[in-house]
């Protein structure tokens, strides 16, 4: 039976009292290793999550069939702001909806327009954008698609900020790299300050700001404060 390991990268800038750095200490459940201060990307087999809904995004190609009405039917594709635009129906925000939520939508557009009892449906042809969770401390967390340069900063801002009282220096990214899942501990505060790099967000991924049930499954990982220099990697058994 293959060992499960995860990783934790996380960035320490707490001192001693005296000012000094405060110093990592390997144990019988971490082990940091040297050298290491990135989380690594995810393989093309590890973007694949049958158990995630499939959201739709900006760029994705989707099919929509409206009952009866043929003049309907068509192939299109979502625009980079995330929304689509039928006859009759006008514009619609496509964006991180499910192909049924996005067929309802159509459905109560095309009511307002008179057209009776309309049956939508919406097939997800093609899709360049996939899912990111993101839990915790912010104002709507919730599943968000993402696309090739998406950010950490740039996911906290589609859940539209932080919460009021969010701890900032407590930022986990859960990814699966290579059927391993590893973790990433941040501070938003860091970033913003232009201490380090804001760490690119994959598909897949699952970010924790602050309290949260599952952010406090790493307490007993992670006992050292958040700092702000460059991240580093370790191991948990």
């Amino acid at each position: 039976m293959r060992k499960t390991m995860l990783a934790l990268s996380f960035v320490l800038a707490a001192t001693t009292a005296c000012g000094g750095p405060k110093p990592i200490q390997s144990s019988a459940r971490l082990s940091v290793v040297e050298g290491d201060t990135v989380l690594p990307p995810p393989d093309r087999g590890d973007l694949t999550a049958a158990d995630r809904p499939a959201l739709i995004g900006p760029l994705d190609t989707i099919e929509v069939d409206v009952y009866g009405i043929n003049e309907l039917r068509r192939e299109m594709q979502v625009d980079s702001s995330g929304r689509i635009a039928m006859p009759l129906a006008g514009t619609i925000d496509a964006r991180g909806k499910t192909a049924g939520e996005l067929a309802n939508a159509i459905e109560t557009a095309l009511r307002a327009q008179y057209v009776r009892d309309p049956r939508v449906t919406v097939n997800i042809k093609s899709s360049v954008s996939q899912v990111v969770t993101i839990d915790g401390q912010v104002i709507e967390p919730g599943l968000y698609p993402v696309t090739n340069q998406m950010t950490l900063m740039r996911v906290v801002a589609s859940a539209k900020g932080l919460s009021e009282f969010a701890r900032q220096d407590d930022v986990v990214i859960l990814r699966t790299v290579n059927d391993r899942k590893m973790a990433g501990l941040y501070n938003i505060g860091a970033i913003r300050r232009g201490l380090y790099e804001d760490p690119p967000v994959y598909a897949n991924d699952i970010i924790i700001v602050g309290d949260s049930p599952q952010r406090r499954l790493f307490r007993d990982f992670v006992s050292v404060s958040p700092l702000l220099a460059a991240p580093l990697i370790a191991f948990v058994q």
